[in-house]
């Protein structure tokens, strides 16, 4: 592939709602532009951009992947991503790097969950959005229900530039409304012909096309709501910058699978899509914390943002990058702004999929792969040392579902924790404890299917099996009231015996474990065993009196007891401080505490009323709302039982269409209800954590 400049270079993200066919899409452009030499598609598992075992095998996106291709002298970057919620993150990552967003719709569908968050993911990066309604030749598809569709969610900004003429119920011409050409693909390659008789509907997507047009500035917009035409020139003109600025979101359509559309849909983004040169340029910052500009110039200082990465346990890692200046090669010293290191640059390449392509460079504005550069991840800024200037990253959504992940092969904890690590290094959507307190490994993702894969990938990749349960609760325990008890240890041997004698006052108190004090008056347990009784009772709070967890708020008092100067020993007053624990803990009303964390939830307008009555039926309560930065949604602000927040995020998915989101943390513990005591306490049992 030829080396292009930055305002020849347009680099586009393909996005949308899952099955509106935005790999067929892809995979059509590419056959079209020469860069495949076959047409794959999904269902067979041989597309260029469905490259990985998990795509094939569920024949859909899990991850992003970059195609490029020539068409009309510009090169084209398609950074196609996954449509299924669970794999989101890789929309966030192709956003980072495109200065434009394809945003595909199903004909028989129309304008869906995906296509509202592909749509708002393209403004919050201001990049330019494009629409491609696809599948018109497929039964019940509908452009024109579809357009009037896009029309009510997004504005007036909606402009129609290729139409769809219907005859005999079949889509077989596309009308090129910029133009006025038709087009007939029912011979398989495009014939212009005479204009169809489209009636009053060509006057209404004229309407439509003035209205995008005039607003795209206030000169425009004056002029069309005083009733002046404008000129076809005015038309074309503000039709091309609007779509640069943003303020235009023109509408394409055909069919993928049969080819209808594709070469006018190919010409519109290289007349329509902004450069890389367009739209490139960013403000940075340097070390001092002042914004530097990032103009897209090759002959600049190198700077270049790695938007995503390629763990493989065989191959190494591969960093994806965009470089936003200069030109990354062999001879290019980088430094990683992250950890201030030097990254030594082996070879760079091009990517098609999984394929691979030798470059001399990576030159600003072209998106390539680097090799074998362990110290990087996705969202780290490379740059020149003559220039130190950290990039935005990449802000990924929060993964909403937890789950502990248990190895099937005792002994394979380790090879699990690494293997998870690796994936992680791809996708940062993963979050990874090892949770010391409960014993577990748990793994955060998006959804039950995000989860899936990553199961499905330590096997494949990493050769360990796991499966997946439900997280244990951290409760903790606590006392009610305040006991004294004694706790005394006799035991007589052929020598020495041990003697160790304590009475303890254990009352209620706000630490997060144990304070210990004494007041233990004429000697009657020496000073030198007093750190002795206190590391037994640190020692008993592991495990309390009801299920066996950690005691919290118990401040434990020595007050009196008695010692032999012989058989006294450290390790006989711990022993006997623990049985004044065993003994005093029952009597002292002991209760369990359960974690309560904050909920704020996301959510439409509509599903207000579901959520909070979810809340409550899961022993929560709502704090309050508010509107949310999203109009038309608002934020449930509430404190729930951490021990019933498990599937809530199937719920929230389920119950919004996909559309909600939410983040929980925790906030502090609460004593927890009698039957969710006795439920702990038979459950504890039941695994033999307790007599």
């Amino acid at each position: 592939m030829n080396t292009y400049p930055a305002k020849n270079i347009i680099n586009v993200a393909m996005a949308g709602h899952s099955g509106a066919g935005k790999t067929s899409l892809a995979e059509a452009m590419l056959y079209l532009a020469g860069a495949s030499d076959r047409r794959g598609k999904v269902g067979e598992g041989n597309t260029v951009c469905d490259s990985d075992p998990e795509e094939i095998r569920r024949k859909t996106s899990v991850s992003t992947a970059v195609a490029p291709f020539e068409w009309k002298n510009k090169k084209i970057n398609l950074l196609d991503t996954p449509g299924l919620f669970d794999f989101q993150g890789g929309l966030y990552e192709a956003a980072r790097a495109a200065e434009s967003v394809v945003i595909v719709l199903a004909g028989k569908s129309g304008v869906s969950v995906g296509t509202e968050k592909a749509f708002a993911a393209a403004e919050k990066r201001g990049l330019s959005k494009i629409f491609f309604v696809n599948g018109l030749c497929d039964e019940g598809s509908d452009f024109y229900k579809v357009f009037e569709d896009l029309k009510a969610s997004f504005g007036p900004s909606v402009c129609p530039i290729v139409v769809p003429y219907f005859e005999d119920g079949k889509a077989d011409k596309y009308i090129n409304m910029l133009e006025y050409k038709a087009y007939d693909y029912s011979g398989g390659k495009p014939v212009q012909v005479d204009m169809p008789n489209m009636g009053a509907r060509l006057e209404g997507l004229r309407t439509a096309i003035y209205e995008a047009v005039a607003e795209t500035s206030d000169e425009l917009f004056e002029k069309y709501f005083s009733g002046e035409e404008f000129t076809p020139e005015e038309v074309i003109v503000g039709v091309s910058q609007g779509v640069k600025s943003g303020t235009i979101s023109p509408v394409f359509c055909g069919d993928a699978m049969l080819m209808r559309g594709m070469e006018q849909f190919m010409d519109g983004l290289c007349w329509l899509a902004p450069s890389a040169a367009d739209k490139g340029a960013e403000i940075g910052v340097d070390v001092d914390g002042n914004p530097v500009e990032i103009a897209v110039k090759e002959d600049a200082a190198t700077a270049a943002i790695v938007f995503k990465t390629v763990a493989d346990p065989f191959i190494g890692k591969l960093s994806y990058v965009k470089v936003l200046s200069g030109k990354i090669s062999t001879e290019t010293p980088l430094i990683n702004m992250r950890t201030g290191n030097t990254e030594r640059v082996g070879k760079t390449v091009m990517m098609c999929g999984k394929k691979q392509e030798d470059v001399k460079a990576i030159t600003a504005g072209d998106i390539g792969a680097i090799p074998k550069l362990a110290g990087v991840n996705t969202g780290d800024t490379l740059c020149a040392p003559a220039r130190k200037v950290t990039l935005d990253g990449i802000a990924y959504p929060t993964p909403e579902m937890r789950m502990a992940i248990v190895p099937k092969n005792k002994g394979d904890e380790d090879k699990v924790a690494q293997g998870i690590m690796r994936l992680a290094e791809e996708d940062p959507t993963i979050r990874f404890e090892n949770n010391a307190e409960t014993k577990e490994m748990v793994i955060s993702g998006m959804g039950e299917q995000h989860l899936d894969v990553i199961v499905s990938k330590l096997k494949t990749k990493f050769g360990v099996d796991v499966t997946l349960r439900s997280p244990r609760v951290p409760y903790r325990e606590t006392i009610r009231k305040t006991v004294s008890v004694q706790g005394r240890h006799k035991k007589q041997t052929g020598g020495h015996g041990q003697f160790g004698d304590v009475w303890i006052e254990f009352s209620p108190c706000d630490a997060d474990g144990l304070e210990f004090a004494e007041r233990v008056v004429g000697g009657a347990v020496p000073k030198g065993f007093f750190p002795a009784v206190e590391k037994g009772l640190r020692e008993c709070i592991a495990r309390g009196p009801l299920a066996g967890y950690p005691v919290v708020g118990l401040k434990a008092t020595l007050y009196d007891g008695s010692y032999h100067p012989v058989d006294s020993s450290e390790m006989a007053f711990k022993t006997a401080a623990s049985i004044a624990y065993k003994n005093g803990m029952p009597q002292a009303n002991p209760v369990l505490l359960e974690p309560i964390g904050e909920l704020k939830a996301t959510v439409p307008d509509a599903n207000m009323g579901d959520i909070m009555g979810e809340v409550n039926k899961r022993r929560g309560r709502v704090l309050g709302m508010s509107p949310a930065e999203t109009v038309g949604y608002q934020t449930v602000d509430a404190e729930v039982p951490m021990a019933e927040m498990y599937d809530f995020s199937t719920y929230v998915r389920q119950v919004t269409q996909g559309r909600g989101s939410f983040t929980f943390d925790f906030v502090r513990y609460e004593e927890a209800p009698q039957n969710v005591t006795q439920k702990v306490i038979e459950a504890a049992k039941a695994n033999g954590e307790i007599d």
